[in-house]
């Protein structure tokens, strides 16, 4: 099957509902957060090409930006947790403390160095003592563009035969544009670039922060996530939810918000998929993992935090409450679930 560009902006019927329709999908999106993140170092293209194999849906990338304005992708700014610069002896007069979003950071970030400096770094494994398997493929691939990882979906739909779709997250927006760097503008202009530029794309553009989701629709008619951490509770009350459906097409929170954790146990569906149902918001939470350390102490099995425990359980849990999508680590748990 040859998905042609346009072809693979239009192709999302089956994966997705338009917000209009208010109501679960039939079959809910597998989200691969930072790739298959549990397996092979996040964000990095052999680990998108590992989750697609495991069947995912939507390749997650997290957007950051290097001195000359390139959007690169990394969980963070702060570059110093997921690549080898710190042993780079060219590179240690880079590192500094800032702060970013009220916190004190100290490290090495993706804005003081180039894309060619950037393109010199090697990604590695930010858990290590969680995922000793995946720090095995420490070193082996560069930091990624977005437009490289834009190019591998498009890539990779030519190849499995089905649309493979994508998940991009502003990072730190409000501090990218203090030092000058606004990062919404340059995405809307990488999505119209690439056709991806409609409410009928593969693609969800997702934040944390409002403001910038809010400034984000009126650059790109992509459809927009906002973000909710747990200790954001009003934004997932029924009247928070009305207020999001005003700038958003979705709503991603963290699943325990979904998914209460009661004396150890996973405890009833809140009413949170309901709620974000009747103001027509989809509903993606984040992010499933396997270790026991991610997991409630019912669910774990054995004694290491590195373990895996019973993820399935969450993901069953999720899926009948209604959500439309979920993001984990391990794509291939997801999507067996799903089945």
């Amino acid at each position: 099957m040859h998905l042609t560009r346009r072809a693979f902006t239009a192709a999302t019927a089956a994966l997705t509902a338009t917000p209009a329709m208010a109501k679960p999908v039939q079959k809910p999106i597998v989200i691969a957060h930072r790739g298959a993140s549990g397996e092979r170092p996040e964000h990095t293209l052999m680990g998108y090409r590992l989750a697609i194999d495991q069947g995912a849906d939507f390749i997650e990338p997290d957007l950051v930006l290097s001195m000359d304005g390139v959007l690169v992708v990394r969980h963070e700014n702060e570059i110093g947790g997921t690549t080898d610069v710190a042993s780079r002896p060219e590179f240690a007069a880079r590192q500094t403390v800032k702060f970013i979003d009220g916190e004190k950071i100290t490290g090495w970030f993706a804005e003081n160095f180039t894309l060619a400096e950037l393109k010199t770094l090697r990604a590695r494994e930010r858990m290590p003592d969680l995922r000793p398997g995946s720090a095995k493929f420490d070193g082996r691939e560069p930091i990624a563009t977005f437009q490289e990882v834009i190019d591998l979906a498009r890539t990779e739909s030519r190849r499995v035969g089905r649309t493979i779709g994508l998940y991009p997250e502003m990072k730190h927006p409000a501090f990218l544009a203090s030092i000058g760097l606004p990062i919404e503008a340059r995405l809307a202009a990488a999505l119209k670039s690439n056709d991806l530029d409609s409410a009928s794309a593969p693609v969800f553009v997702q934040c944390f922060e409002p403001a910038a989701l809010v400034s984000f629709k009126t650059l790109s008619k992509a459809r927009r996530v906002q973000l909710v951490g747990a200790g954001s509770p009003a934004m997932i009350s029924a009247q928070g939810l009305k207020a999001i459906a005003a700038y958003a097409d979705g709503v991603g929170p963290d699943w325990s918000m979904v998914l209460p954790t009661v004396d150890g146990a996973l405890g009833p569906a809140s009413a949170l998929v309901k709620d974000a149902h009747a103001a027509g918001l989809l509903v993606h939470p984040w992010t499933v993992r396997a270790e026991n350390r991610f997991l409630p102490a019912k669910l774990r099995r054995g004694t290491s935090p590195a373990e895996h425990g019973d993820a399935q359980a969450v993901f069953h849990a999720l899926y009948a409450a209604g959500v439309d999508g979920v993001f984990s680590d391990f794509p291939a748990m997801a999507v067996a679930a799903r089945s």
